[in-house]
């Protein structure tokens, strides 16, 4: 259990010791990765404390994710960086890595709205245009092994799907496996620059100044269609303008290849079998049980399976367009 240790005491000491004056409260904030809390300060606004869960990512992986949202605010897009202390924003106590985030409030984006959906397209497109002017050098890169062939390894490998159903999961599994490859081979090398990662409507947080976008722990390098799909809802002609509203924003500060539009369903592919995955991966903390009660049933099973049909026919599809 990862965070066995990281009791109420540990985390008001944690803050405490980066010299803010905690004043005991503390309010748990939604994230099963990390754990994020929002702390009380003495005659202050509170703060966030974001502790990384130990050995996911490195000392130097996570300073990297610091670096890009510092870069991302030092140019005024709306980014939420860490608070540095001591020209530090990474710390440890009793063995736990943490940051401290300045509190910002929100709701969430009217994704149905085409004006809305423009105004995101401008700030991811303005998040793209620095993303694209350096490398990641330690962050990891989206990729079929990554996100695809390493958790179909360890799904079958670890007999996390009922037997009853392993075969017909690792089948259309393989299948859907097959139909990334394919689509990745048939739209081309695309750039790769900085993203978000994990762009999903739930990471921004509107206000009536527009967006601002929080949690980068997912940052990594990949096609920048991965940070935009994530907004896309409804059938094929209901998610053909939205991302032509998206677009339409994102455009007037960096250029959009089309190609991209091809790799929308394949992302979605592996993003469903990287959560299963991911879910396995973190059964044994007591969060995910709790939080997740559905993963062990078979019915998850089941749906996953005709889910994964679909990604098959999806992938088969024409690409949205025109856009």
């Amino acid at each position: 259990m990862p965070y066995a240790g990281l009791t109420p005491d540990v985390m008001l000491n944690a803050v405490d010791s980066v010299g803010y004056r905690t004043d005991g409260r503390l309010l748990a904030l939604n994230s099963y990765e990390n754990r994020v809390y929002q702390i009380g300060i003495e005659d202050e606004k509170p703060v966030v404390a974001k502790f990384y869960r130990p050995a996911r990512w490195s000392n130097e992986q996570i300073l990297e994710e610091h670096a890009f949202t510092l870069e991302l605010a030092a140019r005024e897009i709306p980014a939420v960086p860490p608070l540095a202390v001591a020209g530090r924003t990474l710390h440890e106590f009793e063995g736990f890595r943490f940051a401290v985030y300045p509190r910002r409030g929100g709701r969430a984006p009217e994704l149905d709205d085409p004006e809305t959906l423009e105004w995101m397209g401008r700030f991811i497109g303005r998040i793209h245009a620095v993303g694209a002017l350096a490398p990641f050098v330690h962050r990891t890169t989206l990729d079929i092994e990554t996100l695809g062939e390493e958790p179909r390894e360890y799904l079958v490998g670890e007999e996390i799907v009922p037997a009853d159903l392993e075969d017909a999961y690792i089948s259309v599994l393989d299948q859907v496996l097959d139909g990334v490859h394919e689509t990745f081979d048939r739209c081309g090398s695309a750039t790769s620059i900085r993203l978000h990662g994990d762009c999903h409507p739930g990471n921004v947080l509107w206000t009536d100044d527009g967006p601002h976008f929080v949690d980068f722990d997912d940052a990594r390098s990949g096609p920048a269609v991965q940070d935009l799909w994530m907004l896309l809802s409804g059938d094929r002609g209901a998610m053909t303008r939205q991302m032509s509203d998206v677009v339409a924003g994102y455009e007037d500060f960096h250029e959009f290849d089309r190609r991209e539009l091809g790799l929308i369903e394949a992302l979605r592919s592996l993003r469903l079998i990287h959560y299963s995955a991911w879910l396995a991966r973190r059964w044994s903390d007591p969060a995910f049980p709790a939080a997740f009660p559905w993963f062990q049933t078979t019915k998850y099973w089941q749906d996953q399976i005709l889910q994964l049909r679909e990604q098959v026919a999806a992938m088969q599809e024409p690409p949205l367009g025109p856009i």
